[in-house]
């Protein structure tokens, strides 16, 4: 019987945690769309948008950053801090991306996808050379990371 009680209890604290990192990643989503920065060329422009200590996850933290492609804007190849969970969310335009060997895919805006920790993000891109595109990453990371993105040569 106790060992029922301790899996439903274990079971009520993950929904829990997992319904504190959705509250926070809306609230995120919710502040990017008036985000400011604009980017133009071939670079990108990352806004941080949130960050907190997730607070019944020790040693984890929600980092939220807004980043947006002029037209024909990119970003190099990289890798994320090794502890990264990321959700992607595109807020305007369209993005191009693949992670790892996967396949290239453009995801339009209300269109979400994932990195895994330790990712290879190939490609990740405006899809359009007229029109600018945003997008949201979410990330949950060891709260200690502090190189959340770092360029691959």
């Amino acid at each position: 019987m106790s060992n029922s009680v301790n899996v439903r209890k274990t079971s009520t604290r993950r929904i829990v945690s997992i319904r504190s990192i959705l509250a926070a990643g809306c609230a995120a989503a919710a502040l990017a769309i008036a985000s400011p920065a604009i980017a133009h060329g071939d670079a990108e422009t990352v806004t941080p948008n949130f960050s907190h200590v997730i607070p019944n996850i020790p040693g984890k933290s929600l980092i939220a950053v807004v980043v947006d492609y002029g037209p024909g804007g990119t970003s190099p190849t990289h890798e994320h801090a090794k502890s990264a969970f990321i959700y992607a969310y595109v807020l305007s335009g369209e993005i191009e991306s693949q992670v790892n060997d996967g396949p290239k895919r453009v995801y339009h805006a209300g269109e979400s996808f994932f990195e895994e920790p330790g990712a290879l993000h190939r490609v990740s891109r405006n899809a359009s050379k007229t029109k600018p595109a945003k997008l949201l990453a979410v990330f949950v990371v060891d709260t200690d990371d502090k190189a959340l993105t770092t360029p691959v040569k």
